[in-house]
């Protein structure tokens, strides 16, 4: 997988570092906390009940000098867009095809010296009863951790929580998980 990205384009990268921070300043919002330094990493991002989660995402990635990519539905990347969403870091998903992706991305893990992965663990926009578990798959066969990053549109703040190394016990850890999620408000309400 070719890993050029806007995030790696030095000039272009500091320029939407700037506009970033310009416009979510703008906008009223605040971020804390600081990404980890580390080569690998599966960044949990959530809640996700917007399209705006990812506008905002990408902002903070900029803000924060992030270097990601990201899980996006195939669709997103036909036509004229496509480039511009691989160039941003994306990766298409195709959900109707069931492809083992969640060794394909351990795999991604394994053959890259740097990789960031996002993920929305609902999966969807819509409210879910549950979170999947591909990104705690993912981490456990890529052996590496999982940081915890938010938005919460009803104080217009976000930033990265705890680093969480999983233990195997998915159960148990998703309790851990989730419970610091239980602040933050997704755009919309559900």
């Amino acid at each position: 997988m070719n890993h050029f990205t806007i995030f790696n384009t030095p000039i272009l990268s500091w320029l939407f570092h700037l506009l970033s921070k310009l416009i979510l300043r703008l906008a009223g919002w605040q971020f804390g906390g600081q990404p980890p330094q580390l080569a690998k990493y599966v960044l949990i991002a959530a809640p996700h009940t917007s399209n705006w989660d990812f506008f905002y995402f990408i902002a903070m990635a900029f803000l924060f000098r992030a270097k990601l990519h990201w899980l996006g539905k195939h669709s997103l990347f036909k036509g004229p867009f496509g480039p511009i969403m691989r160039w941003l870091g994306g990766i298409p998903i195709n959900r109707a095809q069931r492809n083992n992706r969640v060794q394909q991305l351990v795999e991604l893990f394994n053959t890259s010296e740097n990789f960031v992965l996002t993920i929305a663990p609902e999966g969807t926009r819509a409210q879910v009863s549950h979170w999947k578990s591909g990104f705690y798959h993912i981490a456990v066969g890529a052996g590496v951790p999982l940081q915890l990053a938010y938005l919460d549109f009803a104080n217009k703040r976000g930033g990265f929580g705890p680093l969480v190394w999983p233990t195997g016990d998915f159960e148990s850890d998703l309790v851990k998980i989730q419970q610091f999620f239980v602040p933050f408000k997704g755009k919309k309400a559900h």
